[in-house]
């Protein structure tokens, strides 16, 4: 295959899940906590600034952002060169797009969590509705708001849809481990695009009502999911969904393929469904 995928772009992609899998980490249990304890849910920025008061927490920063902008470096070669073969068509496109955009966004984070680690990191929130007045404050601002909102809906419904689906298989390595924690990734996926698709709704809102400090980040959502009816229950579940997510982002970490580099011949999760679907299973090694 002439436009097989580079040997480096898998330890760069594996860099970037492990990252995003420790952020969530931290996100889901500090959030667990309370909604255990009450209390207010932290952001993405904020709940990592917490890392800076513990052993080691300061190398775990720069860790986690050097992952982070590998994961934005992973997506870019990955749209760039089509290495999960979503095609040219318009759909294929759409895919291709959406990669690119949530690679920028976790390297975004990723500098963010750098400037965390040298002392002078901003809260999660706030840098949310930063970027939402700067969006405003352009030609046809709350249009552009509006629209960057229903694109964060959207990413949301994909997560939700991802995970209902059980797409995330296509290019998981088939691992005893892998299988075991299937539901525990499928949970985690649908709670992301919960809190994603919150996240869209404020961003959009903001934009109707022409009100920056309407939109907000992962600690809005969380926060908004803690003030509704039973909500340290709901915010209990979602916080565990996102520690799911963060299992979902290692399982991807440790046996993810990369199709334009492995082939078409690798037992993935989704193969396996399929050959146990059309009872033959037993006819190729599981």
């Amino acid at each position: 295959m002439t436009d097989k995928a580079p040997a480096w772009v898998v330890p760069v992609m594996r860099a970037g899940y492990a990252a995003r899998g420790a952020v969530y980490t931290v996100v889901g249990g500090l959030a667990l906590l309370a909604a255990l304890r009450g209390g207010q849910a932290e952001g993405t920025t904020d709940a990592l600034a917490d890392l800076r008061s513990v052993p080691w927490g300061v190398a775990l920063l720069w860790a986690i952002a050097i992952g982070l902008i590998a994961y934005m470096v992973w997506r870019l070669i990955d749209a760039w060169m089509d290495l999960e073969c979503h095609g040219t068509d318009g759909k294929g496109i759409i895919a291709r797009v959406g990669q690119a955009v949530t690679g920028v966004i976790h390297g975004a984070i990723g500098v963010s969590v750098a400037s965390t680690a040298m002392g002078s990191g901003g809260s999660g929130g706030d840098g949310a509705q930063t970027a939402t007045q700067k969006l405003m404050s352009m030609p046809w601002g709350p249009w552009l708001v509006m629209a960057a909102g229903l694109v964060t809906i959207g990413a949301g419904i994909y997560y939700a849809h991802k995970g209902l689906t059980e797409k995330y298989k296509r290019d998981i390595r088939v691992t005893p481990l892998a299988r075991k924690l299937d539901p525990v990734m499928k949970f985690g996926l649908v709670a992301e695009g919960v809190v994603v698709g919150i996240i869209g709704v404020s961003i959009f809102y903001a934009g109707m009502t022409v009100d920056p400090s309407e939109a907000g980040g992962v600690g809005t959502a969380l926060d908004q999911i803690r003030s509704a009816a039973f909500g340290r229950i709901l915010l209990g579940v979602v916080a565990v969904g996102l520690i799911g997510f963060a299992v979902e982002n290692f399982i991807e970490a440790a046996y993810r393929i990369v199709p334009r580099r492995s082939g078409d011949d690798v037992m993935t999760l989704a193969r396996r469904a399929k050959l146990k679907a059309e009872g033959k299973l037993n006819e190729v090694s599981s």
